[in-house]
């Protein structure tokens, strides 16, 4: 039996579990207010400047749960070759219209497998983490840490207060539980994507694989 097929009895896949963005109903809402956003001309990069201060000049990356498009546009405009996922197909309807030619598939990041890599960046921001499926974090880490290079990075980013409805609570304490669970270390950890010192209220974390993982097998 392949190891991705359940055995009679496993739980259900992890993909088809309903997820809290699911739960929430509002990908409509989330990409027309972007979208105004970026028709305004509202600076809505901050992210994407970040990610591009963590790599080389034409750097291949991965944009986890890209929405409806604006980092993985933002990057590409910065000449990287960006590849985005995002599993709403409202979202990446919305993504086709607003950035048209954008690279973007609709996919789960549970879906992710060697294959799909190597990565020099896995960018996963906008509050990705709060709306996974229940119980799928370590899989979704594990997942993303799975496409990166060698030297490869991640770049998390979510709030730790005030999270929007049916978002989870994410303490930093569980979070690096279930990253170093999933075989990653925190190189990082801010208050914001202009890098102020580490707060209560957000949280962005730039994570590597754990040096004993650096020239081992995949967990």
């Amino acid at each position: 039996m392949d190891s991705t097929t359940p055995a009679p009895g496993d739980p259900i896949p992890s993909t088809t579990r309903r997820t809290r963005w699911q739960e929430a109903g509002n990908s409509g809402n989330f990409g027309k207010r972007f979208a105004e956003l970026v028709s305004s001309g509202e600076d809505i990069d901050g992210e994407a400047r970040l990610a591009d201060t963590l790599l080389p000049r034409g750097a291949r990356v991965l944009d986890a749960g890209a929405g409806m498009g604006r980092v993985t546009a933002a990057l590409l405009r910065r000449g990287h070759d960006v590849v985005a996922i995002e599993p709403d197909e409202a979202l990446v309807r919305q993504a086709r219209e607003t950035y048209p030619g954008l690279p973007i598939e609709e996919r789960d990041i549970l879906d992710l497998g060697p294959d799909d890599g190597p990565f020099d960046l896995v960018v996963c921001v906008g509050n990705v983490m709060l709306y996974l499926a229940e119980n799928t974090e370590r899989e979704a880490l594990r997942a993303m840490r799975t496409v990166l290079t060698e030297t490869g990075r991640l770049l998390i980013g979510f709030h730790l207060q005030d999270a929007p409805p049916h978002a989870r609570t994410y303490t930093p304490a569980d979070f690096e539980a279930d990253l170093t669970a999933a075989g990653l270390r925190v190189d990082l950890r801010a208050g914001t994507y202009q890098l102020h010192p580490a707060n209560d209220t957000y949280s962005v974390w730039i994570l590597s694989r754990a040096a004993t993982d650096r020239h081992g097998p995949g967990i």
